[in-house]
């Protein structure tokens, strides 16, 4: 987007009069500026000033002066503007819709403190910030304002997004934050958004991001979450200042912030979803920025400065003029201004979704806009500015629109209708359809409003060309479905959406009613009531119907006749009747038709509102209209009715149609007696309601209600409807009702009197006693028989048991069923005579395929085939057939087999004429087919091979004549004779066909075959035809050679060209022009493009004399080229006289001399050279030279490279023979430059001899020296190298060195030294490299040097002498060596830490320790602590535990988790319940003692870590105590007592194992009901194991007890598998048992024995030192507190030490006494 000043809309002033804001309506018409003196100025939408008012102060006790205004915004019906005042108000003025209506204040919100921002996103809504930090809501209606929520810090700025939906507000400490009213489902979060590092006074909300900037010069777009998507840093731009101020576009694809002079754009990029900023808007002298105010439509910016101007920009992409009537203004990607240019209407479409559009169309007669982007469609109605915003996926443009509907836009793609309502954005609906002519299609969109309705959407259309479909577009689903038996052409739906016109000629609806108007030749046809199709109204037009026009009370049909249009004049009466009907208005209706006389349409218009009105309860209209009918009887009852309802509506007041008897009058009207009845019982009426039936004569219903009422005069009724029964004649009504009343002997005298003997057979079947009655029986079997009802005297035979006349009545009634099943009972012999007869019967019905299983139970074969046969139950009679014998069956399976063949199933076919003996009819069924194969396949079977052959191919020679060639070639190969149909298709010239089959049966041939008809083809002269078989066969030179023959050089070339190759082309171009010559061959060649390249393939093909030809014609450069071509083709010809004056013609006479030199004619050469090349001479003395050196005339050849001036060649040939002192020799005296690198490659050459060359190095080097030339000297001394001999080396290089030193300047010897030395350690020398270096001072490199030859002493020395720096660097070196050496007792003396390290990474832990004891205490626990960690990596948790009970457990905090890691391991190792396990307790216990003893005197006591290990103490104390326990018999109850205590420290211990231990203990000392519960505990922790989780554990057990529940979970199983089935047996046999009570013990306290906490008091008791139980009373106190012990369990303890002497309870008293500090006063001694 790009700004471009347009106007300036209020002049700036000379000093600061700074604008506070400003604001545009949302219909774009308002633009409000309000300035520094507080008066709000009103422009329109073209800039002109147009109004004005000031605001007013909040009290005018404190001044106009005492306030500023900081907010302004309209509302969105834009008749409102509300101003936020500094004096802590809010105002709210209406300003009406026109320029100069009255300004006058609706509303006033006072706050607490001032007004910083303010902005109106919603209608009734006002939000804004204030100073206090707060963001407060004003609501319009209920004038009252609330707080959306509080900050801390002053409201900066505040701004929403483009919905108006959310808002934004910035703080002065930098916080941004984001509220919504509605998150329109985005999940965007809501609060505390982002921390801006300054005030963010210019904050915008753009679609896709918040772009915040302030005093910093930063621009920062933050994501939808707060997190930062780019930076544009200006803080290093000398030239921007502060932004102020920001606003975003209202699409919210750009957005625009203000400096100091400038305004910077930011435009969103789609594609690459950053913000990308346009060229700033500068503007000299505007000053800072103070306000920006974008109008809504996106196309005009305004901004407002300090100084008190306000400018006018205009904003757009891009603009376009659409068919000279319309302007295009796209004023950001996803929103375009369209401005219809003569009217000057504006209409903003816009992508809601922020999508880009990227074309705008105008169709429909420009009214109708399309639009589309890449997700969606905009569509738009120009008159009504109604515009919809669909999803659409692209579909490449294909679509078609129709404009009919003013309502609907209608779509069509790939066979799919789509319906757009304008002004919704969701489509109206979609179906398929491939109709696309809008007359095959009617939308009706809430035409025409109807009571009761709210929306009525309806579409019909075609779903083929006999099908309508009607769809509800609300709900989407279909009405129905009508089917039409020829094309329909037209439809439409009236306006109400309720009655479908379609035809097959052209009609139409009447606007506003449902009066249809169509043409029939020259007949005019008006239907004024729809519902009666066959009342049609005609007259005769001459022309043709052209239109319907409506209006001034009349409706007019168009008609043309010739030039002229003439209106025919409808019956406006009968039109405005169906207009009053639809509107419910039945009295205007009746009205209406009181006017008309009456005739077939008015009297169908009668019937419909009889219809209505009756509906209606309008029972006077209805009676109106019945008497006009001339209906008299319903007229009359109508009468009746109405009089009724009026003394009703009289007597008691409001509607008498509510009336019962109203109500059941009407009910009757509508012959619904059961309604009429029901309202009568109702009342009670019952009297009533039997009078109705009797009046009726419904005497059945009379007497159903006198039953139900239980009415006396019941059996009166019943006694009349008998006698009116009999009166008039209705014998079975009567039979009826006596049969009702159960008097049977009458009901059948009645029944057989009124000729229905069926009946009463019915009724004597029903009841024995009258089967009993014989004469009565036989008077109705007489009566029946009579009426040929023979199945019902059938059965009633078989009831009285007279099987062989029921038999008889049942045949002759042909109830064959019945007789059948009486057979099997009575006459079995019957059964298959019957079954036939059955059979025949349903022949006759011809029910045949009923028959067949008939003739089959009756074994007639051959009837139940051709039974089969004629219902054409094919697979039934092969399957009868197959069960019948051969003679029989054969002449059927031909007839089935012929059905199968005209179904193609031929193989069907073909095995039921195998099984008929026919195989001939199926070979010749095949062969009708054209199924060769298989009849061939089948001929084979049947017929001799010879036989075969001749038939087909007689039969192919046949087809042949005929001209089916086809037909002939599938016979000639099924015989396997592909020649003859070969030879058949070349003797008719079908070339393809025969290439075909030589291709198919002949591959190898395939090629030849082509070649053969190439050739023949040829000869024919059928070119083109022999040129596709030529090219099949690969033979495109045979093509190109027939063309060319035949004088078609372009035809090959065309070949040679296509599949030639590269060059084969220009060959054949080549050939042409030669054929052609002179200036015809130049301009065929310029046409090819092919000139030089024929040029030069004439030159290729020594035609010299065409290319000259050419190249004389056109070509004149490359005459030359060809003269050269030529000399070299004579040179390789031995012409060389001939070549020479060639070459020279080319103008290469170098050339020539060349060839003469190469032939070594020094003469000709030399001559040549000076006649045309003199710079030749030089190289033909240098040939001549090589001829004498190949000769090894060296002296002849010096003399001639001199003569050359090629002094250099002469040093090189010396040089290649070796001859280096005649080389030094040339070079000294002819390139005295080239010298010194002569003598460079001079000494290579010697080192790489060897010893030898080496030796000649020295012997210069000394001449050298010798010379004085020092410097040369020592370079060659240096460039001696080791040839076997290390002392001549070492020799020079000292002596390079000592003549650097003497003679050569310090910097050089400095050089040199430092270049030999490194070279004398190499070799095994550093005490000669150290003398060196010692010579210059180079203490540092001596001493390396000393040290590389290990040579320690001499180094130390030096560096104490020299220089004392480098005693520690010596030192340094000297440790690294001997630990590289991995001399460990040498470093001990040097570095005692080191030294450990290296044992510790050797593995040598012994030494290590054994070493550290004897350094400090630090260093030994440091080493201690690094072996124990590596022990118990190891596993062994035991060896560490007896390091630290060697060396003792120092209280250092890096330890604790050793110590930790020794405690879990030994806690979890199994096998330690157990007297062995003592010493390994015992030692436990000991480390934990001494540790916490050092803790008591660190700084760590007191500490959680301290307590920690005071608990693991105690717990290792009772381990150790239990084990000593276990090993004396008499201790068992207190080892069973430890292992229950040590329950309460589960936290610490392994729980499945703690709860296995207590309860085995517990169930060894015969405490069974601890046991029960420890074990189950023990089971629910295995089983918690397995699932890892402990969730599911039960506590109830363990309520008010010390025993944890929160536990950590074992990472693995500490009991075996073995161990814990024996657990869950015992448990499970207890439990059966149930004689154990599921209890822990309690003690006098009422608590668990061994809990030390009692739940009901809180009171916590010591534990004993023996037990771990709590000591209740007989304490023994220690001297150290909390140490106590039960008396009791003291004494059992110590007289078991002294009658068992166990050493394991002596060392656990030994602990005590420490421990406690002292026993208690005893004569007990350990020893």
């Amino acid at each position: 987007m790009q700004l471009k000043h347009l106007r300036t809309l209020l002049s700036p002033q000379d000093g600061a009069a700074k604008v506070t804001c400003m604001a545009w309506s949302q219909n774009n018409a308002k633009f409000a500026v309000c300035t520094v003196d507080r008066v709000v100025l009103l422009y329109d939408e073209h800039g002109e000033r147009r109004d004005k008012f000031s605001t007013k102060p909040a009290d005018m006790k404190y001044g106009r002066k005492s306030y500023m205004v900081k907010g302004m915004a309209f509302s969105p019906d834009s008749t409102k503007i509300a101003i936020g005042q500094t004096d802590n108000i809010i105002y709210v003025y209406k300003i009406g819709e026109d320029w100069g209506d009255k300004k006058v204040i609706c509303n006033k919100f006072i706050q607490t403190s001032a007004v910083t921002c303010l902005q109106w996103p919603a209608e009734y809504i006002i939000v804004f910030g204030l100073a206090e930090g707060k963001v407060r809501l004003a609501n319009t209606k209920t004038n009252k304002s609330s707080t959306i929520y509080g900050t801390d810090s002053y409201v900066v700025s505040l701004t929403t997004n483009c919905s108006g939906k959310g808002i934004l507000s910035g703080h002065a400490d930098g916080t941004i934050v984001r509220y919504f009213f509605d998150d329109e489902g985005s999940g965007e979060s809501q609060g505390k958004l982002v921390n801006h590092p300054c005030p963010p006074y210019a904050l915008a909300w753009a679609t896709n991001s918040i772009v915040a900037a302030g005093c910093d010069r930063r621009i920062v777009a933050y994501g939808k979450e707060g997190h930062v998507l780019q930076t544009f840093d200006y803080s290093r731009d000398p030239l921007e200042r502060e932004f102020t101020t920001a606003a975003a576009s209202p699409g919210g694809q750009s957005i625009v912030l203000g400096s100091y002079d400038r305004l910077r754009v930011l435009n969103w990029s789609p594609r690459r979803n950053v913000w990308e900023e346009a060229k700033p808007k500068e503007i000299a002298n505007l000053y800072t920025i103070t306000a920006l105010a974008w109008k809504r439509d996106g196309s005009r910016l305004c901004a407002g400065t300090l100084c008190g101007g306000v400018e006018q920009f205009d904003c757009c992409l891009r603009r376009s003029i659409y068919k000279n009537k319309f302007e295009l203004t796209y004023v950001g990607p996803s929103q375009v201004i369209v401005k219809n240019l003569s009217s000057g209407t504006r209409v903003v479409l816009k992508s809601h979704y922020g999508y880009e559009v990227e074309e705008v169309k105008i169709l429909g007669k420009e009214r109708y806009l399309v639009a589309h982007t890449s997700d969606t469609l905009l569509l738009g109605d120009l008159t009504t500015n109604r515009l919809s915003e669909v999803a659409w996926q692209g579909s490449g443009g294909n679509e078609k629109y129709f404009f009919e509907n003013e309502n609907v836009c209608m779509i069509f793609n790939a066979g799919e209708l789509t319906l757009v309502e304008y002004g919704s954005n969701d489509t109206l609906g979609s179906v398929r359809t491939e109709f696309m002519n809008p007359h095959l299609i009617s939308v009706r969109i809430n035409e025409r409003r109807q009571r009761g309705m709210e929306d009525n959407k309806k579409l019909a259309y075609l779903v083929d060309i006999k099908t309508i479909a009607i769809v509800d577009l609300i709900g989407g689903y279909n009405i129905g479905t009508i089917s039409h038996e020829s094309r329909v052409d037209w439809l439409e739906l009236n306006e109400t959406g309720h009655k479908l016109l379609f035809r097959d000629r052209k009609l139409r609806w009447v606007p506003g009613s449902d009066v249809l108007v169509a043409q029939n030749r020259n007949n005019l046809c008006v239907w004024y009531n729809i519902e009666a199709p066959e009342r049609v109204t005609t007259s005769s037009i001459r022309g043709d119907v052209v239109g319907l026009e409506r209006g001034g009370g009349k409706t007019e049909v168009m008609v043309t006749e010739g030039v002229t249009t003439v209106a025919y004049t409808l019956d406006e009466g009968l039109i405005e009747f169906g207009t009053a009907i639809d509107d419910g208005n039945y009295t205007r209706a009746t009205a209406f038709l009181e006017t008309l006389e009456m005739t077939p349409e008015t009297e169908a218009m009668w019937k419909t509102l009889s219809k209505l009105s009756l509906e209606a309860k309008q029972l006077h209209i209805a009676e109106r209209c019945f008497s006009a009918l001339g209906h008299v009887a319903k007229a009359r009852f109508l009468h009746e009715t109405n009089e009724i309802a009026d003394q009703v509506s009289r007597e008691y007041g409001g509607e008498g149609t509510d009336f019962y008897q109203v109500r059941a009058r009407l009910a009757m009207l509508e012959k619904n007696y059961k309604l009429a009845e029901m309202i009568f019982l109702e009342q009670n009426a019952v009297e009533e309601a039997m009078d109705m039936y009797q009046e009726l004569h419904r005497w059945d219903e009379c007497i159903a209600v006198a039953e139900a009422k239980g009415h006396p005069a019941l059996e009166k009724l019943r006694r009349g409807y008998y006698q009116w029964l009999m009166d008039t004649q209705q014998e079975e009504r009567a039979g009826e009702l006596q049969e009702s009343q159960g008097d049977g002997l009458a009901a059948i005298s009645l029944y057989l009197k009124a000729g229905l003997p069926a009946k009463a057979a019915r009724l004597v079947l029903n009841r024995e006693e009258l089967l009993a009655n014989t004469e009565l029986v036989e008077h109705i079997t007489a009566a029946l028989i009579k009426g040929e009802l023979y199945e019902r005297a059938g059965d009633l035979f078989e009831k009285i048991r007279n099987p062989q006349r029921a038999l008889e009545c049942y045949c002759k009634g042909s109830a064959f069923m019945k007789a059948v099943e009486l057979a099997r009972l009575a006459f079995p012999v019957e059964v298959v005579r019957l079954e036939e007869a059955w059979g025949d019967h349903l022949v006759q019905q011809k029910q045949l395929d009923a028959a067949i299983n008939h003739y089959i139970e009756a074994r007639c074969s051959i009837k139940a085939i051709e039974a089969a046969l004629g219902a054409r139950q094919w697979k039934k009679a092969i399957y009868i057939l197959d069960l019948q014998d051969q003679n029989t069956a054969s002449k059927y399976y031909p007839r089935v087999a012929q059905h199968y063949a005209s179904l193609q199933e031929y193989e069907i076919a073909e095995e039921l004429y195998a099984k008929g003996d026919r195989t001939k009819d199926a070979i010749d069924m095949y062969t009708q087919a054209g199924r060769w194969e298989q009849a061939h396949k089948l001929a084979m079977k049947c017929m001799r091979p010879e036989d075969v052959s001749v038939l087909y191919i007689t039969q192919a020679q046949e087809m042949e004549k005929q001209g089916k060639y086809r037909e002939a070639e599938r016979l000639y190969v099924t015989v396997e004779e592909p020649d003859l149909a070969i030879s058949m298709f070349k003797k008719y010239k079908l070339y393809d066909d025969m290439i075909r089959l030589v291709g198919k049966h002949h591959p190898d041939l395939l090629s030849d075959t082509h070649l053969h008809l190439g050739k023949e083809l040829e000869a024919e002269g059928r070119l083109q035809e022999a040129e596709y078989h030529y090219l099949e066969a690969q033979e495109w030179k045979a093509t190109v050679n027939m063309y060319r023959s035949s004088g078609l050089w372009e035809e090959a070339y065309r070949v040679a060209k296509a599949h030639g190759g590269a060059n084969a082309h220009k060959h054949v171009a080549y050939l042409w022009a030669k054929s052609l010559g002179g200036e015809a061959a130049v301009r065929l060649l310029n046409k090819l493009g092919l000139l030089e390249a024929a040029i030069d393939h004439a030159a290729d093909n020594c035609s010299f004399e065409f290319a000259f030809e050419l190249s004389r014609l056109a070509l004149k450069h490359k005459t030359p080229e060809i003269h050269l071509r030529y000399a070299m083709y004579l040179e390789d010809e031995g012409k060389f006289e001939e070549a020479e004056a060639e070459f020279i013609k080319a103008g290469k006479p170098k050339e020539a001399v060349l060839m003469f030199v190469h032939n070594q004619d020094w003469e000709a050469a030399q001559r040549v050279a000076e006649a045309h090349d003199p710079d030749s001479v030089a190289e033909v003395l240098v040939g001549q030279a090589r001829g004498a050196l190949e000769e090894k005339d060296f002296q002849k050849a010096e003399g001639l490279l001199l003569r050359a001036q090629r002094p250099g060649l002469a040093l090189n040939y010396y040089k290649e023979a070796g001859l280096w002192s005649d080389a030094l020799r040339i070079c000294k005296d002819y390139v005295p430059s080239q010298l010194e690198a002569l003598q460079e490659e001079y000494e290579r050459e010697a080192t790489k001899k060897g010893a030898r060359g080496m030796e000649g190095l020295v012997e210069q080097a000394r001449q050298w020296e010798q010379a004085g030339e020092y410097s040369r000297a020592v370079d060659c001394y240096l460039k001696v190298r080791d040839a076997g001999s290390s002392s001549l080396v070492e020799k020079c290089w000292l002596k390079a060195a000592e003549l650097s030193i003497k003679f050569l300047p310090p910097a050089r010897s400095l050089e040199v030294v430092r270049a030999v030395g490194p070279q004398l350690i190499g070799i095994g020398k550093p005490s000669a490299a150290a003398e060196l270096y010692l010579n210059l001072d180079l203490v540092k490199e001596a001493i390396d040097a000393f040290i590389e030859g290990e040579e320690w002493n001499k180094a130390k020395r030096v560096a104490k002498e020299l220089d004392p720096r480098y005693e520690d660097y010596v030192d340094q070196c000297y440790k690294q060596f001997l630990k590289s050496q991995g001399k460990v007792d040498s470093l001990v003396g040097v570095d005692v830490v080191a030294a450990l390290d290296l044992y510790v990474e050797q593995g040598q832990w012994d030494k290590c320790i054994e070493t550290a004891t004897k350094q400090n205490y630090k260093i030994l626990h440091k080493y201690v602590a690094l072996y124990a960690t590596h022990l118990i990596r190891e596993g062994g948790y035991a060896q560490a535990l007896a390091l630290y009970v060697q060396h003792g457990a120092p209280a250092n905090p890096q330890n604790f988790n050793i110590y930790k890691r020794i405690f879990t391991d030994m806690v979890s190792s199994p096998g330690t319940n157990s007297a062995e396990a003592y010493h390994s307790w015992a030692d436990l216990r000991d480390v934990l003692f001494n540790l916490c003893e050092n803790l008591v005197k660190s700084s760590e006591a007191n500490s959680p870590a301290h307590e920690e290990f005071e608990t693991m103490l105690l717990i290792a104390h009772y381990y150790a105590t239990r084990s000593a326990a276990q090993s004396v018999k008499e201790l068992e109850t207190v080892a069973a007592r430890l292992s229950v205590s040590l329950l309460r420290h589960t936290q610490l211990l392994p729980a499945d194992k703690a709860f296995y231990e207590a309860g085995i203990a517990a169930k060894a000392v015969g405490w069974e009901n601890m046991a029960f519960i420890f074990l189950n505990r023990f089971l629910d922790l295995t089983d918690a194991i397995e699932e890892g989780t402990l969730d599911a554990l039960d506590h109830s057990d363990f309520q008010d007890t010390d025993i944890p529940f929160e536990v950590p979970l074992p990472a693995k199983q500490h009991v075996p598998e073995a161990q814990r089935e024996e657990v869950r047996d015992w448990v499970l046999t207890v439990s059966m048992d149930q004689r154990l009570e599921q209890v822990l013990p309690r003690d006098e306290r009422g608590a668990y024995e061994a809990s030390l906490v009692a739940a009901s008091t809180g009171v916590r008791a010591l534990p004993c030192l023996i037990t771990g139980y709590p000591i209740l009373r007989n304490k023994i106190e220690f001297k150290r507190p909390g140490k106590a012990a039960n008396k009791k369990n003291w004494n059992k303890f110590l007289m078991a030490i002294k009658t068992s002497h166990s050493p394991m309870c002596q060392d656990v008293l030994k602990f005590i006494s420490q421990w406690c500090g002292g026993l208690p006063s005893t004569s007990f001694s350990f020893q």
